[in-house]
């Protein structure tokens, strides 16, 4: 269980499906960092997402995300590759992460009714 005291920054993911490099390398597990107000307000100013505000989460994605596979960097256009469910996903967890803290749903067993928690997945993965 964490502690109350201890913020934690990051998140750990792993993708449903995974995103295809160049190389054709399949990239699943990856971690996101907390956003922060300049994250929102650089996203807003950039100009991809002034042409189309669609692209704005993309490119906060790629501000937020620090890990995918083996990729240390992710940019907009490597993130267009992402599968809608993949998307999907990510835009979930990250408003799990930012808006509540962690990328766990509380749980209850219907049958002893001991509490515990999920880790968040989309339904049917």
């Amino acid at each position: 269980m964490p502690r109350k005291d201890i913020l934690c920054t990051e998140f750990s993911f792993t993708l449903p499906r995974g995103l295809i490099d160049t190389q054709n390398r399949v990239h699943r597990h990856g971690t996101m960092r907390l956003a922060t107000a300049k994250d929102e307000i650089s996203t807003q100013k950039e100009p991809l997402v002034r042409e189309n505000s669609a692209y704005g989460i993309l490119v906060m994605l790629s501000r937020v995300i620090t890990r995918l596979g083996s990729l240390s960097s992710v940019s907009p256009n490597l993130l267009e590759g992402l599968t809608v469910t993949d998307l999907a996903y990510l835009r979930e967890f990250y408003n799990r992460v930012n808006q509540q803290g962690d990328a766990h749903i509380p749980a209850q067993c219907p049958h002893c009714h001991n509490q515990f928690s999920v880790e968040f997945q989309l339904a049917g993965e």
